[in-house]
């Protein structure tokens, strides 16, 4: 059990669609499973997330975790394998500068604005095989674009357009990313984010 680096934008892991997990004919999951999430529960805590996705710790599976209070009766803190998510589409117009506010932890310390659908409803897999089925609203169904998002190969960056999309262009440049083999670890290396300071459970990030 550890927390391991995440990995930034450029490495190939975040850039291609990740794989299903192996379900066995009885339903069962791979015996090494629980130690994988175990890993990404306690990475995604170490950063402050509100959600990782297995690639950003460089596994390229269809799993990811959160840690997010909200108004639909989900679990604050949960875990899905295998899943399938349908949402909203966005609102259209420019994203609200200060409400739809996104950050991830594979674009450390940056943060652009995105509109993202209102509602999401998600199906999967909880680590004991049994079916999960959330109808979710608000940050919550943003979180969940967001994740599923990385099982597709794509990060929040690349959905931004116009002069939101040139300053992550900027900031990707001017921060030497882009390129394979860069990582960060929570709890070694400084918060990206600010965070180091503050009390355990403000201010997650995706």
């Amino acid at each position: 059990m550890a927390v391991r680096p995440i990995v930034i934008l450029g490495d190939p892991v975040l850039h291609k669609p990740t794989a299903p997990v192996p379900v066995g004919p009885d339903g069962s999951l791979p015996a090494d499973l629980p130690e994988l999430i175990t890993d990404m529960f306690e990475t995604m805590d170490a950063a402050r997330g509100v959600g990782l996705a297995a690639p950003q710790i460089g596994v390229g599976l269809r799993i990811f975790t959160w840690q997010l209070a909200n108004d639909d009766g989900i679990p604050e803190r949960g875990v899905v394998i295998n899943p399938y998510l349908t949402s909203a589409k966005p609102p259209v117009g420019d994203p609200d500068p200060h409400d739809e506010v996104e950050g991830c932890l594979s674009v450390p310390g940056e943060s652009f604005p995105l509109r993202r659908g209102e509602s999401a409803s998600l199906v999967g897999q909880d680590l004991d095989g049994n079916e999960i089925r959330y109808e979710a609203t608000g940050w919550f169904a943003r979180m969940l674009q967001h994740e599923y998002d990385h099982l597709n190969g794509f990060l929040y960056v690349d959905r931004l357009t116009g002069k939101w999309a040139r300053r992550a262009r900027k900031a990707v440049k001017a921060n030497g990313w882009g390129e394979p083999g860069i990582s960060w670890t929570p709890g070694v290396d400084r918060d990206p984010f600010g965070h180091d300071d503050d009390p355990p459970e403000e201010e997650r990030v995706d």
